[in-house]
């Protein structure tokens, strides 16, 4: 086994990404025709406390352990990087462990004040608290083989971790529902557990199966090298991961912003208390999620990123560190723009075809910008913290989110923006976010985002964009049918933006040539088609 190529590793994680989300959806469609509104919302009551729970007793070190593990192989010191990942996991172990008790033996308090409003969701945070030890565990062997950039690990602990999850919760709400209610939703969590132990199996599986290669790793081990003292590495990891535990703790935090403000403000706007619901429904339930559905590539390229950057860093290699923060900008702005351009034009469509209703397609459009900030945020904050500057994305994270209840609280309230109102202060908040990062990568690297190359990507993204609503209507207007509409325009305008990103060179063969297996293949391809190619430059 060898690690994985940047792109390859991005590629392997987005893939996974994709086959975990596919799963999940489906899981949620079954438990809430099993569990029923209510069910669910017992089950829903004890997962925001299972996620504090993990956050904070992994506290960040994934990412601290990938980091660290790539520094020390980058110089040749493979004993140094093992002795991270142990005493990592040594640590790990002791705050599982605890906070995987506190949950089992702070349930009833949680109840009794109030802070889980059901108090039958007591069964269901009894059935997650073990999962906080395996999921701690789990993560700690993860950001073990991302310090290695070996992809593969993680990326089908991850699969068979949700296929598991999947199978044992609906089994258990199955068995448990004739019980009553409680029990059936304290099933359905109770294939947390389970999911993540089958993970932490693949991934010592792996463990095993790389031994001959982490040999090799070894015998060029430079004996020059001082051992880092078990005080140093705690240090440093703690430098490194607590910035991220935090910034992981915001991202609830944040989307809890749009709970305790949108409702409020739109009441004040004039709407009724059941119109304002609706609203926030159309807003969080549906415009949310679509928007984050394109940043799975985004976030498997920050992933792959962090140990990327940190190993060209700890060597040195600045060219490395410029080369790669450009390409995965690229290939994320290559995904984010389309999917923001396509988006937006067809908003009202892909509302009726996903959710059966019209009225959240301006919540989708307004909200779609965010899909393009967004990536560029995910990004940044990948290469950011392959530098070690674990701080800065956690920091502006907190700007952006002043920025985003600022904007929420006045707009919202204000009749004519409504809930667009909150969901242009979505966008603010991302965008800020981004543009903060870029001002700290161009203060510590001098990197600047390809101007010329965004500009072209949105020119072929606005041509898709105006064959997509051409092709909408025109099919419309023959099969009457918006579902098979909206699917014909978006097969179309995916065929139209590939060819105009090739046809004005916004993609060019370097870009593609990493892709693995086909890499030199797309490359010829985009060298032959491309407008101009026999000339030099753009």
């Amino acid at each position: 086994m060898r690690k994985n190529s940047f792109i390859q590793g991005a590629l392997i994680l987005t893939i996974a990404g994709i086959i975990v989300k596919f799963i999940g959806a489906f899981s949620r469609i079954y438990l809430s025709r099993l569990l029923g509104g209510e069910g669910i919302g017992l089950y829903q009551m004890a997962y925001p406390i299972y996620l504090l729970c993990l956050s904070v007793s992994s506290a960040g070190l994934p990412v601290a352990i990938s980091i660290m593990v790539a520094e020390r192989n980058a110089v040749n010191d493979y004993f140094g990087g093992q002795k991270v990942f142990r005493i990592s996991m040594i640590a790990l172990i002791m705050t599982g462990v605890f906070f995987s008790g506190l949950l089992f033996f702070g349930a009833q308090w949680l109840v009794d004040t109030g802070i889980v409003r059901d108090q039958r969701a007591y069964w269901s945070l009894l059935a997650l608290s073990p999962a906080v030890f395996c999921a701690t565990l789990l993560a700690t062997l993860r950001g073990y083989f991302q310090g290695l950039q070996l992809m593969t690990p993680t990326a089908v602990s991850q699969i068979l971790e949700q296929v598991v999850r999947v199978v044992t919760m609906i089994a258990f709400a199955v068995i448990l529902l004739p019980y009553g209610l409680e029990y059936g939703a304290a099933g359905a969590t109770l294939g947390a557990a389970p999911g993540a132990f089958m993970g932490i199996l693949v991934l010592i599986g792996f463990y095993y199966m790389t031994r001959n290669w982490r040999k090799e790793l070894a015998s060029e081990q430079d004996a020059s090298i001082k051992p880092q003292s078990a005080m140093a590495i705690i240090k440093r990891l703690l430098i490194l991961a607590i910035p991220v535990s935090l910034a992981n703790i915001m991202l609830p935090i944040v989307s809890n912003i749009d709970l305790l403000i949108v409702p409020r403000r739109l009441e004040v706007a004039g709407f009724a208390v059941e119109e304002a619901t609706t609203l926030f429904g159309y807003l969080t339930g549906m415009a949310t999620a679509l928007v984050n559905m394109p940043t799975i590539v985004t976030a498997s390229l920050a992933a792959s990123l962090v140990p990327v950057i940190s190993e060209a860093i700890a060597q040195k290699k600045d060219d490395v560190v410029m080369t790669r923060t450009d390409t995965a900008m690229r290939l994320a702005n290559l995904i984010t723009i389309p999917a923001f351009i396509g988006m937006c034009v067809i908003a009202t469509p892909i509302s009726d075809m996903l959710y059966a209703t019209r009225d959240a397609g301006p919540c989708i459009a307004v909200m779609s910008f965010g899909v393009f900030l967004l990536g560029v945020q995910q990004v940044t904050t990948g290469v950011l913290q392959g530098m070690g500057k674990t701080a800065i994305p956690f920091l502006n994270m907190v700007v952006s989110a002043c920025v985003k209840v600022f904007l929420s609280w006045n707009l919202t309230a204000i009749p004519a923006w409504g809930v667009l109102g909150a969901a242009w202060a979505t966008n603010a908040d991302f965008g800020v976010a981004a543009v903060l990062n870029l001002i700290f990568l161009y203060k510590y690297r001098r990197y600047t985002m390809d101007i010329l190359h965004t500009v072209k990507l949105f020119i072929a993204a606005g041509i898709m964009g105006a064959v997509v609503l051409g092709v909408y209507h025109a099919a419309f207007t023959l099969i009457h049918s918006n579902t098979l509409s909206t699917l014909v325009s978006i097969a179309v305008g995916g065929v139209v933006y590939l060819v105009a990103i090739v046809v004005i060179r916004a993609v060019k063969p370097e870009d593609v040539q990493g892709v693995p297996k086909i890499g030199p293949k797309l490359a010829a391809m985009v060298s032959r088609m491309s407008f101009g190619s026999k000339g030099t430059g753009d």
